[in-house]
């Protein structure tokens, strides 16, 4: 391909050679445990940003409603955390959720992220902020993260990182797969589907 191949074309080519590249093995790693988080009554907290904030929504309704895995998420409750990014600030908002949840050793963490959060960089610290109560309250930690995988990438049990063809293309790459990671993961008809979807169930 060259510059004078459409956009779409180049950018479904670029989808298709990550889903070539993708750890599929990974994705077999998070569904694993979240079928033994769903045995042994666990919850499982979503956190994401932006994008991903919308995916944590998406994901926590799929993993209630086809899963039954008791799923939550920070952004949903919209006027907890505006009060919170209010009162103390924004980098404690997930952190603070776990702690009035009484998350522990029984519950997970599940991150969509283009980069994982970065300190250092003073990136998306709410999520490594997260991330460390997750971890100080026993928590396991999965995530579905892109560029080097970040602090979710340090420190979770189980991620996939979507890999990175282009610099320029990196967000849309990363929550696209977000999307159909998700759909991997709670459609495992071995694992966690529990209940067709609304159409497979109608058949044709």
């Amino acid at each position: 391909m060259d510059d004078r191949t459409p956009f779409s074309e180049q950018f479904m080519h670029e989808i298709a050679r990550i889903a070539r590249l993708i750890d599929t093995e990974a994705i077999e790693r998070i569904a694993h445990e979240l079928w033994s988080l769903r045995y042994r009554g666990g919850r499982l907290f979503v956190f994401g940003v932006g994008g991903s904030a919308a995916t944590s929504s998406h994901a926590v309704n799929d993993f209630r409603k086809i899963c039954k895995i008791d799923a939550c998420t920070p952004v949903d409750n919209v006027s907890e955390l505006t009060a919170r990014i209010n009162d103390d600030g924004w980098d404690c908002v997930f952190a603070a959720f776990l702690e009035a949840s009484g998350a522990d050793a029984n519950d997970a963490a599940l991150v969509f992220s283009v980069g994982g959060g970065n300190a250092e960089k003073n990136i998306s610290t709410n999520i490594v902020l997260g991330l460390t109560e997750a971890k100080k309250r026993g928590m396991k930690i999965f995530g579905v993260v892109g560029r080097d995988g970040g602090y979710t990438k340090k420190v979770a049990d189980a991620v996939v990182v979507v890999p990175m063809l282009k610099d320029s293309r990196v967000t849309a790459h990363t929550e696209s797969f977000h999307a159909v990671i998700l759909h991997c993961i709670v459609f495992h008809p071995s694992l966690l589907q529990d209940r067709l979807g609304k159409w497979e169930s109608m058949g044709r």
